[in-house]
Protein backbone atom coordinates (compact mmCIF):
# COMPACT_ATOMS: atom_id res chain seq x y z
CA UNK A 1 0.00 0.00 0.00
CA UNK A 2 1.46 3.24 -1.18
CA UNK A 3 1.12 6.22 0.84
CA UNK A 4 1.56 10.29 0.07
CA UNK A 5 2.28 12.11 2.89
CA UNK A 6 1.82 15.96 2.69
CA UNK A 7 3.46 17.96 5.41
CA UNK A 8 3.18 21.75 5.73
CA UNK A 9 2.33 22.74 9.24
CA UNK A 10 5.07 25.73 9.24
CA UNK A 11 7.75 26.65 6.93
CA UNK A 12 8.86 23.09 5.72
CA UNK A 13 7.17 21.63 2.47
CA UNK A 14 7.47 17.87 2.64
CA UNK A 15 5.91 15.26 0.32
CA UNK A 16 6.51 11.73 0.65
CA UNK A 17 5.10 8.40 -0.58
CA UNK A 18 5.45 5.60 1.55
CA UNK A 19 5.42 1.78 0.74
CA UNK A 20 3.95 0.41 3.67
CA UNK A 21 4.73 -3.24 2.38
CA UNK A 22 8.32 -2.98 1.29
CA UNK A 23 9.17 -0.16 3.38
CA UNK A 24 10.47 1.84 0.10
CA UNK A 25 10.41 5.64 0.53
CA UNK A 26 10.39 8.60 -1.83
CA UNK A 27 10.51 12.08 -0.68
CA UNK A 28 10.95 15.67 -1.58
CA UNK A 29 11.43 18.02 0.83
CA UNK A 30 11.96 21.90 1.07
CA UNK A 31 12.90 24.77 3.62
CA UNK A 32 11.91 28.24 3.71
CA UNK A 33 14.58 29.65 6.04
CA UNK A 34 15.95 31.97 3.49
CA UNK A 35 12.26 33.21 2.66
CA UNK A 36 12.31 34.07 6.31
CA UNK A 37 15.41 35.13 7.42
CA UNK A 38 15.03 38.68 6.74
CA UNK A 39 12.22 38.93 9.20
CA UNK A 40 13.69 37.16 11.93
CA UNK A 41 11.51 34.42 12.56
CA UNK A 42 8.40 32.33 10.26
CA UNK A 43 5.87 34.54 8.75
CA UNK A 44 2.71 32.91 8.66
CA UNK A 45 1.28 34.32 5.44
CA UNK A 46 4.82 33.58 3.66
CA UNK A 47 4.24 30.54 4.89
CA UNK A 48 1.34 29.74 3.44
CA UNK A 49 1.89 31.53 -0.43
CA UNK A 50 4.93 29.45 -0.05
CA UNK A 51 3.63 26.32 0.28
CA UNK A 52 1.37 27.03 -2.24
CA UNK A 53 4.24 27.45 -4.90
CA UNK A 54 6.17 24.37 -3.51
CA UNK A 55 3.88 21.46 -3.39
CA UNK A 56 2.37 20.44 -6.18
CA UNK A 57 5.63 20.65 -8.27
CA UNK A 58 7.13 18.62 -5.46
CA UNK A 59 4.70 16.23 -5.68
CA UNK A 60 4.97 15.85 -9.37
CA UNK A 61 8.89 15.09 -9.48
CA UNK A 62 7.75 11.79 -6.53
CA UNK A 63 4.85 10.85 -8.95
CA UNK A 64 6.86 10.60 -12.12
CA UNK A 65 9.16 8.40 -9.67
CA UNK A 66 6.77 6.28 -8.22
CA UNK A 67 5.16 5.73 -11.82
CA UNK A 68 1.83 8.30 -11.91
CA UNK A 69 -0.98 9.16 -9.68
CA UNK A 70 -2.48 6.13 -9.68
CA UNK A 71 0.19 4.25 -7.90
CA UNK A 72 -1.18 5.90 -4.90
CA UNK A 73 -3.39 4.22 -2.41
CA UNK A 74 -4.35 6.55 0.11
CA UNK A 75 -3.26 10.04 1.02
CA UNK A 76 -1.89 11.35 4.49
CA UNK A 77 -1.27 15.21 5.48
CA UNK A 78 -0.56 17.23 8.76
CA UNK A 79 -3.87 17.94 10.21
CA UNK A 80 -2.64 19.90 13.09
CA UNK A 81 -0.94 21.14 15.21
CA UNK A 82 0.96 24.25 13.37
CA UNK A 83 -0.09 27.59 11.61
CA UNK A 84 -3.79 27.50 10.32
CA UNK A 85 -2.58 28.81 6.77
CA UNK A 86 -0.01 26.58 6.22
CA UNK A 87 -2.47 23.61 7.28
CA UNK A 88 -4.74 24.71 4.92
CA UNK A 89 -2.74 24.41 2.28
CA UNK A 90 -1.59 20.96 2.59
CA UNK A 91 -5.02 19.42 3.96
CA UNK A 92 -6.83 21.11 0.55
CA UNK A 93 -4.07 19.20 -1.62
CA UNK A 94 -4.75 16.13 0.17
CA UNK A 95 -8.45 16.40 0.15
CA UNK A 96 -8.52 17.36 -3.63
CA UNK A 97 -6.21 14.39 -4.40
CA UNK A 98 -8.53 12.10 -2.51
CA UNK A 99 -11.66 13.42 -4.16
CA UNK A 100 -10.33 13.85 -7.33
CA UNK A 101 -8.70 9.82 -7.60
CA UNK A 102 -11.60 8.20 -4.92
CA UNK A 103 -8.76 7.27 -2.36
CA UNK A 104 -9.12 7.49 1.49
CA UNK A 105 -7.70 10.37 2.89
CA UNK A 106 -6.68 11.01 6.72
CA UNK A 107 -5.29 14.13 9.21
CA UNK A 108 -2.39 12.95 10.72
CA UNK A 109 -1.28 14.81 13.98
CA UNK A 110 1.95 16.02 13.66
CA UNK A 111 3.55 15.07 16.84
CA UNK A 112 2.72 11.61 16.25
CA UNK A 113 4.35 12.12 13.05
CA UNK A 114 7.63 13.32 15.14
CA UNK A 115 7.11 10.38 17.85
CA UNK A 116 6.69 8.10 15.13
CA UNK A 117 9.76 8.87 13.08
CA UNK A 118 12.31 6.90 14.62
CA UNK A 119 10.13 3.72 13.03
CA UNK A 120 11.37 4.30 10.12
CA UNK A 121 14.78 3.04 10.91
CA UNK A 122 15.54 -0.99 10.63
CA UNK A 123 16.15 -0.51 14.39
CA UNK A 124 12.44 0.33 15.55
CA UNK A 125 11.46 0.94 19.11
CA UNK A 126 9.35 -1.26 20.84
CA UNK A 127 6.35 0.31 22.57
CA UNK A 128 5.93 0.71 25.33
CA UNK A 129 8.26 4.21 25.71
CA UNK A 130 8.70 7.20 26.95
CA UNK A 131 9.06 9.84 24.18
CA UNK A 132 10.98 13.48 24.29
CA UNK A 133 9.54 15.52 21.95
CA UNK A 134 11.72 18.44 21.45
CA UNK A 135 11.58 21.60 18.25
CA UNK A 136 10.96 24.89 17.93
CA UNK A 137 7.08 24.88 18.96
CA UNK A 138 7.19 22.05 21.38
CA UNK A 139 8.53 20.62 23.97
CA UNK A 140 6.67 17.38 26.11
CA UNK A 141 7.45 14.00 27.52
CA UNK A 142 4.93 11.66 26.73
CA UNK A 143 4.35 7.87 27.85
CA UNK A 144 3.59 5.97 25.09
CA UNK A 145 1.80 2.77 26.20
CA UNK A 146 1.08 1.57 22.79
CA UNK A 147 0.60 3.17 19.18
CA UNK A 148 -2.19 5.74 19.48
CA UNK A 149 -2.45 5.52 23.38
CA UNK A 150 -0.48 8.53 24.82
CA UNK A 151 -0.38 10.36 28.39
CA UNK A 152 1.58 13.54 28.51
CA UNK A 153 3.73 13.35 31.69
CA UNK A 154 4.99 16.99 31.42
CA UNK A 155 5.37 19.87 28.79
CA UNK A 156 7.08 23.36 28.69
CA UNK A 157 5.19 26.23 30.94
CA UNK A 158 6.66 28.77 28.44
CA UNK A 159 9.63 28.59 25.84
CA UNK A 160 9.93 25.60 23.88
CA UNK A 161 13.61 23.97 23.92
CA UNK A 162 14.21 25.06 20.50
CA UNK A 163 12.14 28.54 20.59
CA UNK A 164 14.84 28.81 23.74
CA UNK A 165 17.74 28.29 21.31
CA UNK A 166 16.91 30.56 18.45
CA UNK A 167 15.70 33.28 20.85
CA UNK A 168 19.05 32.95 23.11
CA UNK A 169 20.79 32.95 19.45
CA UNK A 170 19.31 36.55 18.82
CA UNK A 171 20.44 37.71 21.99
CA UNK A 172 23.46 36.80 20.84
CA UNK A 173 23.59 38.36 17.58
CA UNK A 174 23.53 35.30 15.40
CA UNK A 175 21.41 35.31 11.60
CA UNK A 176 17.96 33.75 11.68
CA UNK A 177 18.00 30.63 12.83
CA UNK A 178 20.28 30.86 14.90
CA UNK A 179 19.63 28.01 17.27
CA UNK A 180 22.05 25.29 15.12
CA UNK A 181 24.92 27.98 14.96
CA UNK A 182 24.72 28.12 18.83
CA UNK A 183 24.98 24.80 18.91
CA UNK A 184 27.65 24.70 16.57
CA UNK A 185 29.55 27.35 18.85
CA UNK A 186 28.93 24.96 21.51
CA UNK A 187 30.48 21.83 20.66
CA UNK A 188 33.37 23.89 19.40
CA UNK A 189 34.98 24.43 23.49
CA UNK A 190 35.03 21.92 26.41
CA UNK A 191 34.69 25.53 29.13
CA UNK A 192 32.97 28.28 30.29
CA UNK A 193 33.21 30.85 32.79
CA UNK A 194 29.21 31.12 32.51
CA UNK A 195 27.08 28.93 34.08
CA UNK A 196 23.37 28.91 33.89
CA UNK A 197 20.29 27.69 35.58
CA UNK A 198 18.91 24.12 35.61
CA UNK A 199 14.97 25.40 35.77
CA UNK A 200 12.54 23.07 37.55
CA UNK A 201 15.13 19.93 38.28
CA UNK A 202 14.86 20.73 42.31
CA UNK A 203 10.88 20.51 42.72
CA UNK A 204 8.60 17.25 41.62
CA UNK A 205 7.12 16.63 38.37
CA UNK A 206 8.08 16.94 34.45
CA UNK A 207 7.25 19.88 33.73
CA UNK A 208 9.85 22.35 32.07
CA UNK A 209 10.32 25.98 31.36
CA UNK A 210 13.09 27.67 29.20
CA UNK A 211 12.28 31.22 29.05
CA UNK A 212 14.48 31.67 32.64
CA UNK A 213 17.99 30.88 30.22
CA UNK A 214 16.86 33.55 27.60
CA UNK A 215 16.83 36.18 30.76
CA UNK A 216 20.42 34.48 31.63
CA UNK A 217 21.75 34.84 28.73
CA UNK A 218 20.47 38.43 28.22
CA UNK A 219 22.18 39.54 31.66
CA UNK A 220 25.37 38.04 30.60
CA UNK A 221 25.23 39.84 26.89
CA UNK A 222 24.37 42.95 28.46
CA UNK A 223 27.00 42.44 31.23
CA UNK A 224 29.88 42.02 28.36
CA UNK A 225 28.75 44.47 25.08
CA UNK A 226 30.20 44.67 22.79
CA UNK A 227 30.16 40.41 22.56
CA UNK A 228 33.56 38.98 21.22
CA UNK A 229 34.02 36.06 19.81
CA UNK A 230 35.23 34.60 23.50
CA UNK A 231 32.56 35.34 24.76
CA UNK A 232 29.95 34.54 22.36
CA UNK A 233 31.39 30.65 22.08
CA UNK A 234 31.29 30.68 26.10
CA UNK A 235 27.30 31.85 26.29
CA UNK A 236 26.72 29.22 24.07
CA UNK A 237 28.26 26.52 25.44
CA UNK A 238 27.00 27.36 29.06
CA UNK A 239 23.14 27.52 27.05
CA UNK A 240 23.51 24.11 25.65
CA UNK A 241 24.68 22.57 28.55
CA UNK A 242 21.93 23.67 30.80
CA UNK A 243 19.44 22.81 28.15
CA UNK A 244 20.61 19.03 27.91
CA UNK A 245 21.56 18.38 31.38
CA UNK A 246 17.89 19.75 32.46
CA UNK A 247 16.63 17.26 29.24
CA UNK A 248 18.83 14.66 30.56
CA UNK A 249 17.65 15.36 34.37
CA UNK A 250 13.59 15.08 33.03
CA UNK A 251 14.38 11.99 30.86
CA UNK A 252 16.00 9.94 33.94
CA UNK A 253 12.97 11.03 35.79
CA UNK A 254 10.23 9.72 33.09
CA UNK A 255 11.99 6.78 32.63
CA UNK A 256 11.97 5.77 36.35
CA UNK A 257 8.06 6.69 37.11
CA UNK A 258 7.10 4.93 34.33
CA UNK A 259 9.45 1.54 34.88
CA UNK A 260 9.91 1.28 31.09
CA UNK A 261 13.43 0.54 29.51
CA UNK A 262 12.65 2.56 26.07
CA UNK A 263 13.42 5.94 25.61
CA UNK A 264 12.56 8.00 22.20
CA UNK A 265 13.74 10.98 20.99
CA UNK A 266 12.06 12.80 18.26
CA UNK A 267 11.70 16.53 16.91
CA UNK A 268 13.89 19.47 15.42
CA UNK A 269 16.25 19.44 18.67
CA UNK A 270 16.50 15.63 18.62
CA UNK A 271 19.41 16.23 15.92
CA UNK A 272 21.66 18.23 18.56
CA UNK A 273 25.10 16.12 19.05
CA UNK A 274 25.13 17.38 22.70
CA UNK A 275 21.84 16.39 23.36
CA UNK A 276 22.55 12.49 21.64
CA UNK A 277 25.91 11.91 23.38
CA UNK A 278 24.52 13.25 26.84
CA UNK A 279 20.84 10.92 26.62
CA UNK A 280 23.12 8.12 24.93
CA UNK A 281 25.16 7.93 28.35
CA UNK A 282 22.06 8.54 31.00
CA UNK A 283 19.95 5.64 28.90
CA UNK A 284 23.49 2.89 29.51
CA UNK A 285 23.58 4.26 33.22
CA UNK A 286 19.72 3.36 33.29
CA UNK A 287 20.00 0.14 31.34
CA UNK A 288 17.70 1.71 29.03
CA UNK A 289 17.46 1.82 25.13
CA UNK A 290 18.10 5.17 23.65
CA UNK A 291 16.56 5.62 20.04
CA UNK A 292 16.65 8.74 17.77
CA UNK A 293 15.40 9.14 13.66
CA UNK A 294 17.78 9.44 11.43
CA UNK A 295 18.66 12.99 10.82
CA UNK A 296 16.57 13.97 7.97
CA UNK A 297 13.87 12.85 9.96
CA UNK A 298 14.65 15.25 12.81
CA UNK A 299 13.11 18.32 11.56
CA UNK A 300 9.62 18.31 9.59
CA UNK A 301 9.27 15.99 6.56
CA UNK A 302 6.53 14.17 4.77
CA UNK A 303 8.10 10.83 5.46
CA UNK A 304 6.75 10.98 9.09
CA UNK A 305 3.73 11.98 7.61
CA UNK A 306 3.46 9.34 5.79
CA UNK A 307 4.73 6.42 7.91
CA UNK A 308 2.25 7.71 10.97
CA UNK A 309 -0.60 8.02 8.33
CA UNK A 310 -0.25 4.35 6.86
CA UNK A 311 -0.42 2.57 10.28
CA UNK A 312 -3.88 4.19 10.54
CA UNK A 313 -5.35 4.13 7.34
CA UNK A 314 -4.55 0.27 6.82
CA UNK A 315 -6.29 -0.10 10.24
CA UNK A 316 -9.34 1.18 8.18
CA UNK A 317 -9.16 5.12 10.10
CA UNK A 318 -9.87 7.73 7.43
CA UNK A 319 -11.58 10.99 7.45
CA UNK A 320 -15.03 11.91 7.12
CA UNK A 321 -16.72 13.63 4.20
CA UNK A 322 -16.46 17.15 6.81
CA UNK A 323 -12.74 18.09 7.60
CA UNK A 324 -11.68 20.72 9.90
CA UNK A 325 -7.42 21.88 10.67
CA UNK A 326 -6.62 22.22 14.25
CA UNK A 327 -4.05 24.87 14.95
CA UNK A 328 -3.98 23.57 18.68
CA UNK A 329 -4.44 19.31 18.92
CA UNK A 330 -3.64 17.45 21.58
CA UNK A 331 -1.81 14.04 21.41
CA UNK A 332 -3.79 12.79 24.35
CA UNK A 333 -7.20 13.15 22.02
CA UNK A 334 -5.86 10.53 19.43
CA UNK A 335 -7.25 7.52 19.29
CA UNK A 336 -5.46 4.00 19.21
CA UNK A 337 -3.77 2.99 16.15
Amino acid sequence: MKILGIESSCDETGIAVYDSESAELWQRLYSQIEKHREYGGVVPELASRDHVVKAAPMLKEILAEIGSVDDIDAIAYTRGPGLIGALMVGANLARGLAWALDKPVLGVHHMEGHLLAPMLAQDKPEVPFVALLVSGGHTLLVDVASLGNYKILGETLDDAVGEAFDKTAKLMGLPYPGGPQLAKLADSINHSRFEFPRPMINRPGLEFSFSGLKTAALNIVKKHEPLDDEVRIEIAYAFQHAVVDTLRIKCKRALEATGYQNLVIAGGVGANQRLRLVLAGMAEEQNAKLYFPALEYCTDNGAMIAYAGALRLTQGQVDGDVFDVLPRWSLEELDPI
